[in-house]
């Protein structure tokens, strides 16, 4: 009689193959189980974000200095025609639109340790649940703070989370985020008297590039003010990044 798959067989099965993890390979290599009850466990199996908590609750040690990380990213399946998740999205790493399942990570950092942990995921499914990826950051980021009770300082994020509404309620937390900003994004950095414009004309001054400049976005509260460095990743490659950590240099 063929074995029925367990969480945790299926867990170690993903942790070493991380690039084939196909239901074929999986019963090609586990010994006693075959496709069919693969199937069956996965069809029938609910493995929900809550259940990563419960693992790893007893393994992470609090740090009020700690850093919380959200990060997204498409599972490739271009040659997938039947998965219901799967969608046309843009990729990052391919640098263009592939078929894909998108998933928003949510990450716990310690900086004393160097330990991280994965403590709540989120599939984005916009048809599905109708809820951006901002949405799930806004909702993952209520859930460390105001169920799971974790302490942390400092929130990180990518370009596309650098919106009004998620910075704006981070700072609402009384929590300090970092994040990058598009080179086109609109900014004021002469208090109101030369207008917006786009992050990467700006003028730097030697103290400016060493300590950073403050600035106002577009769209937010008048009195609104961030810091801005500008951070040269290569001579090809300049990152624009902000903190509401204004005292940052």
């Amino acid at each position: 009689m063929p074995k029925r798959p367990t969480r945790l067989d299926y867990c170690q099965y993903l942790l070493v193959s991380p690039i084939n993890y196909t239901l074929t390979n999986f019963s090609n290599h586990a010994e006693g189980m075959s496709h069919d009850a693969i199937t069956r466990f996965l069809r029938e199996e609910k493995m929900t974000p809550h259940l990563v908590w419960d693992n790893v609750r007893n393994l992470i040690a609090a740090d009020p200095e700690a850093y919380i990380v959200f990060d997204d990213t498409i599972i490739d399946k271009n040659s997938s025609h039947k998965i219901e998740l799967v969608r046309r999205q843009y990729s990052g790493n391919a640098h263009g639109i592939v078929k894909g399942i998108g998933v928003v990570t949510c990450v716990y950092v310690s900086p004393i340790t160097k330990e991280l942990c994965i403590i709540n995921y989120r599939i984005h499914d916009p048809q599905g649940y109708g809820m951006s990826k901002i949405d799930h950051v806004r909702e993952m980021l209520g859930n460390v703070v105001y169920h799971k009770g974790l302490a942390f300082r400092t929130v990180l994020m990518d370009t596309w989370d650098a919106t009004r509404e998620l910075m704006l309620f981070i700072e609402s937390l009384n929590k300090i985020y970092y994040c990058t900003l598009k080179s086109n994004r609109l900014v004021d950095d002469s208090g109101g008297v030369l207008g917006y414009k786009a992050v990467d004309s700006l003028n730097w001054n030697e103290r400016e590039v060493d300590q950073g400049k403050i600035i106002k976005i577009w769209g937010f509260p008048t009195e609104h003010k961030i810091k801005l460095f500008r951070v040269e990743e290569s001579t090809h490659r300049t990152d624009w990044v902000v903190t509401n950590d204004t005292s940052q240099n």
